[in-house]
């Protein structure tokens, strides 16, 4: 069957205007000669009840009325025109809410739900909210290479896929044997999803293979379990025409402080290093990871930040 372009209306707003209203969050409809679909952002994947009323209210004022949510958790509000985009984006900002999400720069973050989730280990909304605001907003200025994800999961269980994310934060629950409390009975054993918790010489033991779910810990009702609560990082992914998975970086980072400073430098790290048009996974690809987990885990980007964000793409 051969494609046939005139089954859609021919675009009324200039090219020049459509790509600026693109890079403030309105993508536009081919199927209209003039309407667009607005990206309004919700932070961390999280609205108030208030805010999605102002939503549907923008919906039904300015669009069809019709509200799609994006794999990316942002609320795209159907078939705004061209003429009402201002009138729109001046709406949502009385009730604090922004459009966006497009260009090559840092994209809206997403979350899984976190502590909110039995298996939760971190709180991903207020971690998440915090890298929006750091990352999201305080970055928006700063061209990258190319687009840049961030997604924070609660658990290994990856329901928000961090590791196809290029910088993806994991809850984690690193296992401790506490020696004289352990009974050696094995339902820590019994517990691990993955099947690499084991018992040596009557005590729990565990492999290189641990992916920190904390479920041996839940488990343990005598106290022969302790643990350290952290998050992993991974590096490089990415999802779309060509797949990559993140690679894992080996440290585990114990406090949030920590983990918005890897996520700074993993965006820093690719405004210095990145070619433009190539995702993060390709220049983490280019210089290997060994490097890559170098540059996070020490202080010479952050000190270099200025040059870094002042040079040219």
């Amino acid at each position: 069957m051969r494609y046939d372009p005139s089954i859609y209306p021919k675009c009324t707003v200039p090219a020049a205007e459509v790509n600026r209203v693109k890079g403030l969050g309105f993508l536009r409809d081919k199927t209209t000669p003039d309407c667009f679909n607005a990206r309004v952002i919700t932070r961390n994947g999280k609205i108030t009840a208030d805010e999605m009323y102002a939503i549907a209210d923008a919906a039904r004022r300015f669009g069809t009325g019709e509200v799609a949510f994006t794999t990316r958790q942002t609320a795209e509000v159907q078939g705004i025109s061209f003429e009402n985009i201002q009138p729109f984006c001046h709406f949502l900002s009385m009730h604090g809410l922004m459009v966006g999400g497009t260009g090559p720069r840092v994209r809206p973050v997403v979350s899984c739900k976190g502590t909110t989730c039995v298996f939760g280990l971190i709180d991903t909304f207020s971690l998440s909210r915090k890298i929006h605001e750091l990352y999201y907003v305080g970055y928006h200025a700063v061209k990258l290479p190319h687009k840049f994800k961030i997604a924070v999961g609660g658990c290994p269980n990856n329901c928000v896929k961090p590791d196809l994310n290029d910088v993806g934060v994991i809850g984690a629950w690193k296992p401790v044997l506490v020696p004289d409390a352990c009974k050696g009975c094995g339902a820590c054993v019994k517990a691990c999803p993955i099947g690499v918790a084991t018992l040596q010489e009557g005590k729990f033991a565990n492999t290189k293979d641990c992916n920190k779910c904390g479920r041996c810990v839940r488990a343990c009702h005598v106290g022969g379990l302790d643990y350290i609560p952290g998050y992993r990082l991974t590096v490089g992914g990415r999802w779309g025409k060509q797949v990559a998975r993140g690679q894992a970086l080996s440290h585990l980072f114990t406090s949030e402080e920590e983990v918005l400073a890897a996520v700074e430098k993993a965006i820093l790290l690719f405004r210095d290093k990145g070619v433009a048009g190539e995702r993060f996974a390709d220049t983490v690809a280019r210089i290997g990871l060994e490097e890559a987990e170098r540059l996070i885990l020490s202080d010479e980007l952050l000190q270099r930040k200025d040059e870094i964000l002042e040079k040219a793409l």
